[in-house]
């Protein structure tokens, strides 16, 4: 089982949504979801997967960031039918969690990404030692920006030629910096 900070949990539950924890067995329904799809990569830091191995490399990278609770790499699945829809990285630096998030494109405009970040978000904040959760997005990134928004993140400022996004440019490109905090 993980060895990740006890005050994370395993498994979050929205009233549509389960975040749980990655398995090599996800890589399939992940690639068939959206690792492929260049419209879901286009504001990624990774290129659409080609090939099935591909995926496969990265949810093993995934699981073993798990483990060793350096990333809390949930993915999202629909509850009613369990269907991998997604994902939602948390990357721990002490009192902070930097989160990125992902969703397959066939899901987008239902507001399943707000329900996931808000819910995470709330479990993190309520955590002892977590004053921050940010993330940040491509300031093209409309969709991610209101995503953000809607999950009651504030934006913090404008990062300039912070993440290399290499479906649009393989230069370093602005972001928008958005965070909650505990009050």
């Amino acid at each position: 089982m993980a060895h990740k900070p006890a005050t994370f949990p395993d498994f979050i539950e929205t009233a549509r949504l389960k975040l749980r924890p990655p398995d090599v067995a996800d890589a399939q329904a992940m690639f068939a979801s959206y690792t492929q799809d260049a419209d879901v990569a286009r504001y990624m830091v990774w290129r659409p997967h080609s090939f099935l191995e591909t995926t496969r490399e990265f949810i093993a990278g995934c699981v073993a960031q798990w483990d060793a609770g350096t990333a809390l790499p949930y993915v999202v699945t629909l509850k009613s039918n369990g269907q991998l829809i997604g994902m939602l990285d948390a990357r721990l630096h002490g009192h902070v969690v930097n989160i990125g998030y992902v969703l397959a494109r066939n899901q987008w405009g239902q507001g399943l990404m707000v329900e996931a970040i808000r819910a995470f978000t709330a479990r993190a904040l309520g955590a002892p030692g977590i004053f921050r959760v940010e993330a940040t997005c491509d300031v093209d990134n409309r969709s991610s920006a209101r995503a953000l928004e809607k999950s009651g993140f504030l934006l913090e400022g404008r990062l300039a030629r912070h993440t290399i996004h290499p479906n649009i440019s393989d230069e370093p490109r602005d972001c928008f910096i958005y965070a909650a905090c505990r009050r």
